[in-house]
Formats: structure tokens, C-alpha cells, sequence
């Protein structure tokens, strides 16, 4: 196989462990290029791609740019705050008016669960999700497989812990399709409010205690405390979080074997992980951001030939 199943990326449920795999077989040659004095591939030098953020975002609006110059994309940058989005036009409207200049591919941030499958039915262009609201965040749950990947030999058969907020949080999803795609065993651990209702429907192992799920897994991924998603209080304190879900040097420095730790960022220092733990050998981080850029040039390039 040489394309992928679906014309779009909307989410990782859509896809399948063929598709993953091309995926990262495709990455591992773009990080290559990556590694390289030149850095760039004419691969899409005919392709146009507009960046549609209707949410702040810093890593994944970069990595998606970078990626699209490096494939030798023309790139158009939309940011919801200074646009007509302000004035009350349509989320249909202003991509259908961007892609009137003709634009071939729309990579988009919204903070509407499913946005990204409403505009594939709704437009005509190749649609990447690059987030929407709390349901997935694709991209994201690809790296960091292909990040365990690089690191362990394999995602199958591995144990990972995904820790923190998963309630609000996007990437959880992504990460627990991903993975269970490629025969690794899932764990979510957290505050019970923090926990969606639904989440053992999905076949992942529930802990409510730090140390009984890092003593469990061969990696930890550390979510942040999305504060912006949340209308109350899902915790008594902050302080009273850190104590028991804040990953810390004296917590590592008790299991009995070595772990990986990641993290999708951005960090909140001293909160979901002390900065000796962030910036230790045990940490994945930065490989994750450098594997970013590959992955998304993969997508991007798989997505723009199947055209």
C-alpha cells in the first residue's frame, strides 16, 4: 500500500494500523531530510495548504508550517482573532472563500468537537485536523507513538500510562486509538473527576494512584491541566494535585526500573512534572517536537498524493 484508506485526516478512529504504519514508514524518510544540510523536498511544490487556528496554539501551528515549507508548499496562515470570524461570519464561509484563491489542502484548530468532519463534507479540499476542541488531536497521537517507537524498538506489546487531565484533553484519545491500533496496552491515570464516564468503554485500564501506574508502565505520558476547558472546579487545589499526580525525581527515583516520560506540552513546570524530570535522560520531550515536524510532512505528503 502506498496511500492511505481515507482522502482526510479527521481522527485517528478513521484510520487503520496500515495506514499508521505507512505513516511512520514515510516518516522515518523525512527525518532523514530533516537531519540534513538541505533541508527541504520539493514533494509539494504545486500544493497550496492554509493553516486554519480558531485556538491558540504555538508547537502544532509551527510543526504544521515547517513541515509544509519543507515539502516546498506555498502556505497561507489564518488566525481566527484578527479575521471576519470577529464580524460573524461561518466556519463554511471562510474556508469556502479561502479556498476559492485555491487552496488544496486545509490543515484546521477548532474548538468544536467534530468540526473537522462537518468541513469534510461540507467543502472540497483535503481536510487535516489539527485538533478539535476536546476530542482529538491526530497528529499528536501519531508522533508520539512514532516517538515510542524510535525510543523502544516497538509500540506492541509496551505499557503506557497516560496521566493527567483526560477528561478535556484532546490528545488522550488520539494516544489511546493509536496505540491500541499498534498492540500496546493503555492505562489512563488521574483524579476521578478528571476521568471521562465513558473511558472504560474503550478498553484501558483506570488508576486513580500515581505510583501503581508508573510502577505498571514503560512509559509515562504526562497530560497538562487544560485550566482554560474548565468551567469549575475538578480539584480541591492545585497544590493538592501536584502531591498526588505531580511527577517528581523523589517518585521516579522509587520504581525499580527505568521509565520513558513524554509530554505533549506545553509544560506547566512544577505542576504535571518537575523541570529535573522534563529536562532528564528519562525525557522523550524535544525527540516528540523533532518528530513532529516528520510525521506531519508524512501526512502531508500521503494526503497530497492520494489527490
Amino acid at each position: 500500500m502506498s496511500s492511505l484508506s481515507q482522502k482526510h485526516l479527521l481522527g485517528i478512529k478513521y484510520i487503520s494500523k496500515e495506514d499508521i504504519d505507512l505513516i511512520f514508514k514515510t516518516a522515518d524518510g523525512f527525518k532523514e531530510v530533516i537531519n540534513r544540510p538541505i533541508k527541504k523536498v520539493p514533494s509539494l511544490r504545486d500544493i497550496t495548504v492554509a493553516n486554519l487556528f480558531f485556538e491558540n496554539s504555538t508547537r502544532t501551528k509551527l510543526s504544521f508550517e515547517l513541515a509544509e515549507k519543507r515539502l516546498g508548499a506555498d502556505v497561507v496562515n489564518f488566525s481566527a482573532s484578527g479575521s471576519s470570524v470577529k464580524k460573524g461570519e461561518t466556519l463554511i464561509d471562510t474556508v469556502n472563500n479561502i479556498l476559492a484563491m485555491k487552496v488544496d489542502m486545509v490543515v484546521m484548530r477548532h474548538s468544536s468537537p467534530g468540526a473537522a468532519v462537518f468541513l469534510s463534507q461540507k467543502v472540497n479540499s483535503i481536510i487535516v485536523n489539527a485538533g478539535d476542541g476536546a476530542h482529538e488531536h491526530p497528529t499528536q497521537g501519531l508522533l508520539d507513538a512514532y516517538s515510542i517507537r524510535e525510543k523502544l524498538g516497538s509500540v506492541e506489546g509496551k505499557k503506557v500510562a497516560i496521566i493527567g487531565d483526560v477528561l478535556h484533553s484532546r490528545v488522550a484519545l488520539s494516544n489511546i486509538f493509536t496505540l491500541q491500533k499498534l498492540g500496546a496496552e493503555v492505562m489512563v491515570c488521574g483524579p476521578t473527576t478528571l476521568l471521562p464516564k465513558y473511558i472504560c468503554e474503550l478498553g484501558v485500564k483506570v488508576e486513580t494512584n500515581l505510583q501503581k501506574a508508573l510502577q505498571w508502565c514503560d512509559v509515562a505520558n504526562m497530560l497538562r491541566i487544560q485550566l482554560e476547558r474548565q468551567d469549575i472546579k475538578f480539584f480541591p487545589s492545585l497544590r493538592e494535585y501536584i502531591m498526588l499526580f505531580g511527577l517528581n525525581k523523589q517518585l521516579l527515583d522509587s520504581l525499580d526500573k527505568e521509565i520513558v516520560i513524554m509530554h505533549p506540552g506545553p509544560i506547566n513546570r512544577g505542576v504535571e512534572i518537575t523541570s529535573d524530570i522534563a529536562d532528564s535522560p528519562h525525557s522523550i520531550i524535544l525527540q516528540q517536537v523533532e518528530n513532529g515536524v516528520a510525521v506531519r510532512m508524512a501526512v502531508l505528503y500521503l494526503l497530497a498524493g492520494a489527490r
